[in-house]
């Protein structure tokens, strides 16, 4: 396929980049897209890579009606060695088809998925920022598109694309503490939902409570379990950690609450750097005790998009409980600096985590 290149003029990427620190997370988007189409008869086919442009949908598409969709986050980074570097993408590619299965749509091998990823992020090169703390956000999405409002069942036509969006910091205090609200009075999944995948309705949900949290002057949602209101599950946006007695503690996932790769991989390295972790139910009065009794000693979230995210507040049942004073603390940025250093291919990856784009 013959490609066009620089659809963007240089001058004007320059301009964008002045302040890459700047850049609103997943406003801007790159020249160039990603695209995968399937139907039940030819499987998935025809993938290309074509200039960025708006989806031509029917009113009746599936996905305006039943929200059968399944996404994923990553970024890409640049290194020292002007190497384009994914982080563990692989699982990514796992997740994505997990998300798939539970939303009842054919899986994407892990091969195709990283390919096409490769190939585009190899075009666009050039939108890959180089500050710390700026990369370039990767947003893999799946989407019925077959015209139908009928009885509800899984669509029989596809769309997969990537798109690319080059993004600073995702919360606006940057590396610093923000402020959580624990709502009983919302429930984000149940058991035996959609809780684990990464769909668009489990976000859409969200809203409604993330707007009262924003309200009140707090960044997001400590979700709580929807059965009893009693147990702490996520962050609207991240996995939660607490350090509690000097361990490392973070809810188990069973079901409600999203696998996330950087989760996974701080509970791997956690050793290495010298703290114990486990995963164990933790209820809201045990959180609230202990950081009224000084056992907890710090907060802190995890996600692609945040990577590390230090809390400094939560309110619960109108009261607001500080945590280390609001500051970042020692494990925060001991596990935020370790972890993008090999992100940026600053620091040996003993782990075998990053993957270098060929």
């Amino acid at each position: 396929m013959e490609i066009e290149k620089d659809l963007l003029p240089p001058e004007e990427l320059k301009t964008l980049f002045s302040d890459p620190m700047k850049l609103e997370f997943g406003k801007t988007f790159t020249d160039y897209m990603f695209t995968m189409e399937y139907t039940r008869k030819e499987g998935w086919k025809d993938p290309k890579i074509e200039p960025y442009h708006p989806l031509v949908l029917d009113p009746a598409t599936m996905m305006f009606h039943y929200s059968q969709t399944a996404f994923e986050g990553q970024k890409a980074y640049k290194s020292p060695k002007d190497e384009i570097l994914l982080f563990r993408p692989q699982e990514n590619a796992r997740r994505m088809n997990r998300s798939l299965k539970r939303m009842c749509i054919p899986e994407i091998s892990e091969e195709l998925f990283l390919q096409a990823e490769c190939e585009l992020l190899t075009l666009e090169k050039r939108w890959i920022p180089t500050q710390k703390g700026t990369s370039l956000y990767v947003r893999p999405t799946v989407i019925p598109t077959e015209a139908i409002v009928g009885p509800i069942r899984p669509s029989d036509e596809y769309l997969f694309f990537i798109i690319l969006s080059p993004v600073g910091p995702f919360f606006k205090e940057g590396f610093n503490p923000v402020g959580l609200l624990a709502d009983k009075a919302y429930s984000r999944a149940a058991s035996g939902g959609t809780g684990e995948a990464k769909t668009g309705g489990n976000y859409a949900g969200s809203i409604a409570a993330s707007q009262v949290a924003s309200n009140k002057g707090y960044s997001q949602v400590l979700w709580l379990d929807a059965k009893e209101h009693r147990y702490i599950e996520e962050v609207g946006a991240m996995n939660i950690f607490f350090v509690l007695d000097d361990r490392l503690v973070t809810p188990p996932l069973m079901g409600t609450i999203l696998p996330g790769v950087t989760r996974k991989s701080v509970l791997e390295m956690a050793g290495d750097l010298g703290i114990e972790a486990e995963e164990r139910l933790i209820s809201i009065d045990e959180l609230i005790g202990g950081i009224t009794s000084g056992r907890v000693t710090e907060i802190f979230g995890t996600g692609t998009a945040a990577v590390i995210s230090p809390v400094g507040r939560i309110s619960y049942d109108e009261e607001e409980y500080v945590v280390n004073n609001n500051e970042t603390g020692y494990w925060a940025k001991k596990f935020f600096d370790t972890l993008t250093g090999i992100q940026y291919g600053e620091l040996e990856d003993k782990y075998g985590w990053v993957y270098e784009v060929e």
